[in-house]
């Protein structure tokens, strides 16, 4: 082992960091204080990054379609679009599902995205009150360790999952960068999550897109005629940013 991986590792064996494996099991207490990393491989965040990343100039994560409307009869018509999508199909009368490939800049540059979700938004405004939030996939992965790697809060990484339960490839991500941020070797002293999510991360992810297809998750879309979001979602660092969730907003 090289000194400089050495020393990365003493450096960050001391920080706290805990896994949740669905936002239906966030508490309060869980986030006030803390910083959050909010993970919806399949697809609610790896749409908002691909949004921001072609132009969006901001996305507003609701839970339901009546919050959506409000904050809709408050915009100019022309600076917003209505999107989002229950269990995996896109909302009747909203412009856009949850399909990353609809995200393009011609489609969303410019404009503020009202996105209404069946897992990853409902988990975003569970979480809105951390001390930070970040917006994470494997399609930001190193942005988003780099912001961990040097962060003085406990860390609380949560996994939207699909109503109420584990989905695997949240899981895997989170596992991912428990790894990073800790070195590549877990502390004995770490809280369960972590453990389990980096031991789910040390299994499969060596084979990341194999194994997100054969989820439960990822069936479920490909039965929806989605199957190409699937590998697109698997992209590892596609970019290089990690988007904050304040004040009810995601800016890139």
């Amino acid at each position: 082992m090289s000194l400089n991986r050495l020393s990365l590792k003493t450096k960050y064996m001391n920080k706290v960091l805990d896994v949740f494996t669905n936002g239906s099991s966030i508490g309060d207490e869980d986030i006030r204080g803390k910083t959050v990393v909010v993970i919806d491989i399949l697809r609610a965040t790896s749409t908002i990054l691909t949004a921001l990343n072609n132009g969006a100039r901001s996305v507003i994560p609701v839970e339901d379609m009546g919050t959506a409307g409000k904050i809709a009869t408050n915009l100019d018509p022309s600076s917003y679009i209505l999107c989002g999508e229950k269990d995996g199909k896109k909302i009747d009368g909203y412009e856009l599902g949850n399909s990353p490939f609809e995200y393009d800049e011609a489609t969303v540059a410019g404009k503020s995205l009202i996105l209404n979700t069946t897992n990853g938004t409902k988990t975003l405004v569970r979480c809105m009150h951390g001390s930070k939030v970040y917006i994470a996939g494997f399609l930001n992965l190193k942005a988003v360790c780099d912001q961990l790697k040097d962060d003085p809060n406990e860390i609380s990484i949560v996994c939207s999952g699909w109503k109420g339960r584990l989905s695997l490839e949240d899981v895997l991500c989170a596992g991912y960068i428990v790894s990073e941020v800790y070195g590549g070797t877990i502390p004995v002293e770490a809280k369960d999550g972590a453990k389990v999510a980096m031991g789910l991360y040390e299994q499969f992810g060596k084979d990341i897109f194999n194994t997100v297809h054969a989820t439960n998750h990822a069936k479920r879309l490909i039965g929806l005629g989605f199957e190409e979001d699937i590998a697109y979602c698997c992209q590892i660092d596609k970019f290089d940013f990690a988007p904050e969730f304040k004040e009810g907003i995601i800016r890139k």
